[in-house]
C-alpha cells in the first residue's frame, strides 16, 4: 500500500536516510526541515503519515504536532514521532500532544514499517469516510450525540492468561475510570444492549493459546472487525509485535508496563475509534438523508421516483402487474391555518403512522410533498389496489387526530386516493402519476373522502 508521507528533520542526513528507507518500499516522501515549513507541506500537500522529530530548533516536534491537530484540515493526519529520548515521560508527552505513535531512534527497520502499514489501514478507512462525508453533512462541531460518543466511558477486555498481567492491567485502568473486564466477565457486557467493547489489550508473551490467530480472528470477525487491539508484548518478543501490527493491531505496549504510557495509549486509540464511529454515522446519516423524509420517516420523492422506475421494468419485463395509490389529506391548508403549523405536522406524522399500519411489507410509501403521499404496491391489480386505499381511507376517518394544545378537540381527518396502474411498456413514471392524480382529482371533485381508480 504506497502513500505520501511527510518526514520532518531537522538534520539533512536523517531526511535523506528516512527517504531512502521509504522509496525503497515504494512510499512517496516529501521533505520539511522545521517545523513552519512541515506544518505548511502538510496543510498545502495533504500527506497520508507525518513522520516527526521531536528534537528541533526553534518549534520542536510537540508543538508542531499540537498545531497539527488544531486544525481541521490536518487534524485526521496520523502523527508518528521519532527520537532519541527514549524515557516514558517523553512518549507520554508526545501521545499527550496528539500524535498517534512513537519510535525510538535509531528507528528499527521493521518496526517502522509494522507502524505505517497499521496507520495506513486507519487512514484507508477515514479517508474513505470523509470524502463520502464531504458530500453530505459537513464535520462541523460535534453535535451532543457525537460529545456524548467521543465522552462516554471506555469499555476495555483483558485477554491474557497470566493472572498477574491482568491484575497489574486491571488497577490502573479501572483508577482512571475505564471499565475492565476479562473473557470470563464479557458475557455481561454482550447482554447490555447499551454498552459496546472499545479496545482488546491482548497479551502476546507467554500465552497457553496462539495470540497471532485470536489476533486475526478479531480483524476478520465483522462483529470485532472496528474494534482497537493493542498487543502487550516482552521486550525479547518484539518480532510477535510486528506479525501482530501486520495482522491488524492498532497499537503495541512493551513490558515492563509503564502506567502513564498505557493510559495515554488508551486515549489515542479511544479517540481515534470514536472519530472513525462519528464519521461512519455521519456518512449512514447522510445516506438516510437523501432518501428519508425527515418528519415522517416516510421515503421521499428521489426514493420513490427510482423505486417506482424499477418496479415498472420489473412489470415490462415479467408481466407482473403494478399500481400506485396517491393520497392527499382533505382541507389539510385549515388545519394549519386555524390550529397552526406543530398540529399540522402532529397530523402528518400520525398519518403515516396509520397508512404504514395498513399497508404489506412489500409496499413502498412515500411523502413526496407536502399533504400528499404515494404508496407503490407492486405486484399488484387495479383492483386490490383499490381495496388496499379503501382500508386506508377508513383506517383515517375511523379515529380523530391530536390537533395539540391549541385545539379544543380532536381534529377529524379524512382523505381522498386516487388509483393508477400500470398499463405497458410505454408506459413512464409521468404518466402513472398524472393518471393517479386524475384519479385523485376525481375523487376530490365527488365530494372527497374516496376512493376513485383509472385503473386499466
Amino acid at each position: 500500500m504506497s502513500a505520501r508521507i511527510l518526514v520532518v528533520d531537522d538534520i539533512l542526513a536523517n531526511r535523506r536516510l528516512m527517504q531512502a528507507k521509504l522509496e525503497a518500499k515504494y512510499y512517496s516522501v516529501l521533505l520539511a526541515e522545521n517545523g513552519p515549513q512541515a506544518l505548511e507541506v502538510a496543510h498545502s500537500s495533504a500527506p497520508e503519515i507525518i513522520l516527526l522529530d521531536v528534537m528541533m530548533p526553534g518549534m520542536d516536534g510537540y508543538e508542531v504536532c499540537r498545531q497539527l491537530k488544531a486544525s481541521a484540515e490536518t487534524a485526521h493526519i496520523p502523527v508518528v514521532m521519532l527520537t532519541a529520548l527514549s524515557e516514558t515521560a517523553d512518549r507520554v508527552r508526545g501521545l499527550d500532544a496528539g500524535a498517534d505513535d512513537f519510535l525510538t531512534k535509531p528507528v528499527d527497520d521493521f518496526a517502522l514499517m509494522s507502524r505505517l502499514n497499521a496507520l495506513l489501514r486507519y487512514n484507508a478507512v477515514t479517508t474513505e469516510l470523509r470524502h463520502r462525508e464531504a458530500s453530505g453533512v459537513k464535520i462541523g462541531a460535534f453535535s451532543e450525540d457525537e460529545t456524548s460518543t467521543l465522552n462516554r466511558h471506555v469499555n476495555i477486555l483483558v485477554v491474557d492468561t497470566n493472572p498477574h498481567n491482568v491484575k497489574r492491567l486491571r488497577e490502573p485502568l479501572e483508577q482512571a475510570g475505564h471499565r475492565v473486564f476479562t473473557l470470563e466477565e464479557a458475557e455481561s457486557l454482550k447482554q447490555s444492549q447499551n454498552e459496546k467493547l472499545d479496545i482488546v489489550l491482548l497479551g502476546l508473551s507467554n500465552q497457553a493459546y496462539d495470540p497471532l490467530r485470536l489476533c486475526a480472528h478479531l480483524r476478520t470477525n465483522d462483529a470485532t472487525r472496528a474494534l482497537s487491539i493493542i498487543v502487550n508484548v516482552d521486550e525479547r518478543d518484539l518480532d510477535l509485535a510486528g506479525r501482530a501490527l501486520e495482522l491488524g493491531a492498532s497499537d503495541v505496549i512493551q513490558q515492563p508496563l509503564a502506567v502513564e504510557e498505557l493510559l495515554a495509549r488508551i486515549r489515542t486509540q479511544t479517540r481515534r475509534s470514536r472519530y472513525v464511529e462519528i464519521l461512519r454515522n455521519r456518512v449512514d446519516r447522510g445516506l438516510e438523508l437523501s432518501v428519508i423524509d425527515q418528519l415522517t420517516g416516510l421515503y421521499n420523492r428521489r426514493y420513490m421516483n427510482n423505486q417506482l422506475s424499477l418496479w415498472m421494468k420489473r412489470s415490462s419485463m415479467g408481466g407482473t402487474p403494478l399500481s400506485v395509490v396517491s393520497v392527499d389529506i382533505d382541507h389539510f391548508k385549515k388545519v394549519n391555518d386555524v390550529f397552526g403549523h406543530e398540529a399540522g405536522d402532529r397530523v402528518l406524522k400520525e398519518f403515516a403512522e396509520r397508512i404504514m399500519a395498513n399497508v404489506r411489507p412489500k409496499d413502498i410509501v412515500c411523502r413526496p410533498g407536502g399533504e400528499e403521499f404515494l404508496v407503490i404496491m407492486p405486484e399488484t391489480g387495479g383492483d386490490l389496489a383499490c381495496s388496499a386505499a379503501e382500508r386506508i381511507r377508513r383506517a383515517i376517518a375511523a379515529e380523530t387526530f391530536d390537533g395539540g394544545t391549541r385545539s379544543s378537540s380532536a381534529l377529524e381527518v379524512t382523505v381522498s386516493a386516487g388509483v393508477a396502474t400500470f398499463q405497458s411498456d410505454e408506459d413512464t413514471i409521468a404518466d402513472m402519476l398524472r393518471r393517479a392524480d386524475d384519479a385523485l382529482y376525481k375523487a376530490k371533485s365527488a365530494g372527497r373522502n374516496q376512493v376513485k381508480s383509472l385503473a386499466a
